[in-house]
């Protein structure tokens, strides 16, 4: 009796382990990788562009009344910046600028009425010269979310601007009781001054890669005033500190420019399954 129990132990145990090799083997579970943390690390700038200046009022030293001014600007200009900055997440990130803004060429038209103690006189101040700046603003930016791997972004920035004025000349043209009065020739020294500045920006950036981004941006910059340095009248022979003062420098710049992030977040690949053999 006990052999004919073993005989049916040792069947039994046999058929399972049969079954059991013709199971098929579970695949291990899916690879699930860890999730990518919302951060974008350093980046470094770098931008170019045009300038689009203007000045809302020109305080010249001419003794009389300003009744009229004609064609006061400047021309546009070109600017060069670079920058570092911080990825917080997603949506914040600020960085530190700094521009080289190269010179805008100045040109306008004053008519003056004054006396010149013959009686009333008439002069037409016109002037030429160029203004350069350099420019340090610290920005802060809204990431507006992504589509097809284009981020529109909205930002403000606050600093400094050093605005120099050069070549700075006043030509006079005067008339009284119809009949031309003598040239005057006035030169001014270069001068710079600093300045409090801040800009609004906007723009578009394009993600090619993890590491680089491509911008498309506008800005509106107030660059504050900017002044020349002492005059010299040639027709009067007379020098002195000038009271010319350019107020309320303002630009609306176009860049294009290249973010390089040092720190890409990692592309999770999952690793390869481990080989199975049978038999």
């Amino acid at each position: 009796m006990r052999k004919y129990l073993l005989a049916a132990a040792a069947a039994s145990v046999m058929s399972t382990a049969a079954v059991a090799a013709d199971m098929p083997i579970a695949p291990p579970p899916a690879y699930a990788p860890p999730p990518v943390e919302d951060f974008g690390g350093w980046y470094l700038r770098g931008d170019i562009g045009m300038t689009n200046q203007s000045v809302k009022t020109l305080d010249s030293n001419a003794i009389g009344s300003v009744i009229s001014s004609t064609g006061i600007g400047f021309d546009s200009g070109m600017l060069v910046g670079v920058g570092v900055g911080y990825q917080f997440n997603n949506w914040i990130r600020a960085d530190i600028t700094g521009q080289y803004r190269g010179r805008a060429n100045f040109h306008g038209s004053q008519t003056v009425l004054y006396d010149n103690g013959l009686g009333p006189a008439y002069r037409a101040d016109n002037y030429s010269g160029s203004k350069s700046e350099a420019l340090f603003l610290a920005n802060a930016y809204v990431d507006l979310g992504t589509w097809w791997c284009l981020t529109p972004f909205i930002g403000a920035g606050v600093g400094a601007s050093y605005n120099r004025i050069v070549g700075f000349r006043d030509d006079g043209i005067g008339n009284q009781f119809g009949a031309p009065l003598p040239v005057s020739v006035t030169n001014f020294a270069d001068a710079g001054k600093w300045n409090f500045a801040w800009a609004a920006h906007a723009g578009v950036g394009y993600k090619v890669s993890p590491s680089l981004t491509l911008e498309l941006a506008y800005s509106y910059v107030d660059l504050g005033s900017a002044a020349p340095g002492n005059f010299t009248a040639f027709d009067l022979g007379a020098t002195g500190p000038s009271s010319i003062k350019f107020k309320d420098i303002t630009s609306h710049d176009v860049k294009f420019g290249l973010r390089w992030n040092l720190d890409p977040a990692p592309v999770y690949a999952p690793p390869a399954l481990p080989l199975i053999r049978k038999g």
